[in-house]
């Protein structure tokens, strides 16, 4: 058992993701956990329009990311979504013990613009194959992982916004890895890959009105012939199947990210 209180060999690197990462991973891992951390709110309230990865919007139209906010912070905010679940589900990744290095530099990388470095105990799923998990680990103590969070004091973290306002936002932004509400969308997707109570009613709702306001939208547009509506497209998303491959090397991970 670690010092902290969590299981977890000595030479044992584990990743927490609650974002992109759980349909992105990282590279050179070899296992692959569902689970929770708790004592954490998921929330759309991070900038993300400079990162070389994962350009969500430009910077006349920031596109919004999710960050990990504090329980006991975010209990003192005004938040228009006023409940969240006392587990934020997400992805641990064991990363390769001779790559860790490699690995944290690709992360620094993906993860600069606003995210730092923290360290949260990692709850597997019920049902995870125990060949997976820590030799030592048992259900009393959980995995220690690191997790990159935006803290509310970075220049990237915008706080409490109105959920349709932020939902139009989202809708409206576009980069060079595509659109804003496809990142939101593809969120949605994997959560429910994960567990029946793994959803997030933050991010479900923030979906129902990004495809409320397209389909609006494509009222307007009138009856056009298109190659995909932006409704198809989300449609064709959600019934793909999630490739958690494990990425040979760094540069294969990397146009792997850049494919639509």
């Amino acid at each position: 058992m670690a010092a902290n209180g969590t299981a977890g060999e000595a030479d044992e690197f584990w990743l927490f993701g609650y974002g992109s990462l759980i349909w992105k991973p990282p590279p050179h891992f070899d296992r692959r956990i569902p689970g929770w951390v708790t004592g954490y709110v998921r929330r759309f309230w991070q900038v993300r329009e400079r990162n070389i990865q994962d350009h969500r919007g430009t910077p006349e139209a920031p596109g919004r990311v999710v960050t990990l906010i504090s329980r006991s912070f975010w209990e003192q905010l005004t938040d228009h979504h006023n409940s969240a679940p006392d587990k934020v589900w997400g992805v641990a990744y064991r990363i390769k013990p001779d790559r860790v290095a490699e690995v944290k530099e690709y992360l620094d990388i993906r993860e600069i613009n606003g995210y730092t470095i923290h360290y949260t105990p990692f709850h597997p799923a019920p049902g995870v194959d125990p060949s997976l998990l820590p030799r030592n680990h048992n259900r009393d103590h959980p995995i220690r992982t690191l997790v990159y969070i935006g803290t509310p004091d970075n220049d990237q973290f915008v706080g409490p916004q109105d959920p349709q306002e932020l939902a139009e936002h989202i809708y409206r932004s576009t980069g060079p890895s595509g659109p804003n509400r496809d990142y939101l969308w593809g969120l949605e997707a994997a959560l429910d890959e994960l567990s029946p109570e793994s959803g997030d009613k933050h991010v479900t709702d923030l979906s129902d009105r990004v495809r409320a306001i397209a389909a609006r939208e494509e009222r307007k547009q009138g009856p056009k012939h298109q190659p995909l509506s932006v409704l198809q497209r989300e449609h064709q998303h959600h019934e793909q199947p999630h490739d958690f491959r494990r990425a040979s090397s760094i540069d294969e991970q990397e146009e792997t990210e850049k494919a639509p």
